[in-house]
């Protein structure tokens, strides 16, 4: 398995979409980071530019390459070689990649400015949304045997996540605004790995005063370091579950 993780990694590092993506990580964080003395408003800056391209990037790159790589897979699926062994080390390599290049691009410039504890955190979030979406990714390019249709799907997700699904749980709140919807407006943002991870980074820079009433209610769960242990086995279980069933669904997959 490590030899084929190797190879997707080495095929994966030559693609120039990896080295941009550090580039662009690098440049944006050094300009917020030199620009802005206050470290708290340039990671929060920082964080909306994220959560919104890390989804993009990870979503559309592991679906494309796995399109792309289709016909080395189909020559592995010939070798005595279990399926599971082969798909989860294409998800290992592409997950790896990225996150190296998150790492790079923001790791750097966090060391040359000496930057606060919080932009650690937030690049944690940062990897861990990486492999989640990525997984998710994966689970719904294995569903479909069309490549168009499949990143047609990929594209939905992320539009769903990063836009539609907020605006979704507003429309709840306000609609139901006389009921009590406390458990239930938690639940629904377990849901959605971006928000959880831009409340968790919220809450780490203590400002869920920004939100209001529903930034009170987030500090009362997932505040401290209790909440960042739950937002963070939430976030875990973003990764597991889609992982789980798209290993499945690649096993019974007719190729």
């Amino acid at each position: 398995m490590l030899k084929i993780i190797k190879y997707f990694l080495l095929d994966i590092l030559n693609n120039k979409v990896v080295l941009g993506l550090s580039l662009f990580f690098f440049i944006v964080s050094m300009s917020l980071l030199y620009l802005d003395e206050n470290q708290n408003k340039a990671i929060l800056s920082l964080m909306n530019i994220i959560f919104i391209v890390v989804p993009l990037i990870s979503m559309f790159f592991s679906a494309n390459y796995y399109w792309n790589s289709y016909e080395f897979k189909e020559i592995l699926l010939c070798l005595p070689l279990k399926r599971e062994k082969i798909i989860l080390s294409e998800f290992i390599a592409v997950s790896l990649s990225i996150s190296l290049s998150i790492l790079v691009g923001l790791g750097v410039p966090c060391l040359i400015f000496g930057a606060e504890t919080n932009i650690y955190y937030l690049i944690l979030l940062a990897v861990i949304l990486n492999i989640s979406c990525v997984a998710l990714s994966m689970w719904m390019v294995i569903l479909t045997k069309d490549k168009s249709r499949g990143l047609g799907l990929v594209l939905l997700m992320w539009f769903y996540l990063t836009m539609l699904f907020d605006v979704l749980l507003i429309s709840i709140m306000m609609n139901f605004s006389d009921y009590p919807l406390e458990k239930i407006v938690l639940v629904l943002a377990s849901l959605n790995p971006i928000d959880l991870c831009r409340i968790s980074m919220m809450l780490q820079l203590d400002i869920s005063a920004l939100m209001g009433y529903t930034g009170a209610l987030y500090k009362e769960y997932f505040s401290g370091s209790g909440g960042s242990i739950l937002s963070l086995s939430i976030l875990m279980l973003w990764i597991i579950i889609p992982v789980y069933l798209f290993v499945k669904k690649f096993g019974q997959k007719d190729i």
